[in-house]
């Protein structure tokens, strides 16, 4: 299993807010794109997509520019893959069981399920204020 692009991009442009001060004016998506090394057309749909989601706060202007809508303790991994990717999969059967022709007596969607479960639970926990100290310990 491997995120997507775009949802790496968008976590990078994430971390790139949680490390600004609160009451620090709202990043330029230029400043963004050339600091996280995210392509600024690419970043245009994410910035979008981080918005409906609820996660970022837009605004147009000369004081225009980019923040977290929230606190960064309280935004996780998972919340973030999901505004850009979708709920996690790691199969189809995860989702349906009747995907399968096995359905859920394949001893195989059981450690799908479990997998998915952990992947899930870790991404959830994961929040950019312990992304941020992880930083400054220089884990």
């Amino acid at each position: 299993m491997q995120i997507t692009r775009q949802a790496d991009y968008a976590l990078r442009a994430m971390l790139y807010l949680a490390r600004r001060e609160p009451n620090e004016e709202k990043a330029a998506t230029s400043q963004i794109a050339a600091e996280m090394e995210i392509p600024p057309s690419f970043l245009a749909k994410i910035i979008s997509q981080l918005s409906i989601a609820g996660l970022i706060q837009t605004s147009r202007g000369a004081s225009g520019g980019v923040s977290l809508a929230r606190n960064p303790a309280e935004i996780s991994l998972l919340e973030v893959v999901e505004a850009i990717d979708g709920p996690i999969t790691l199969n189809d059967c995860t989702v349906d069981p009747s995907a399968c022709s096995f359905g859920e007596n394949c001893p195989i969607h059981e450690v799908w399920c479990e997998a998915k479960s952990e992947l899930v639970r870790k991404l959830r926990a994961s929040t950019f204020d312990k992304l941020l100290e992880r930083e400054q310990l220089g884990a």
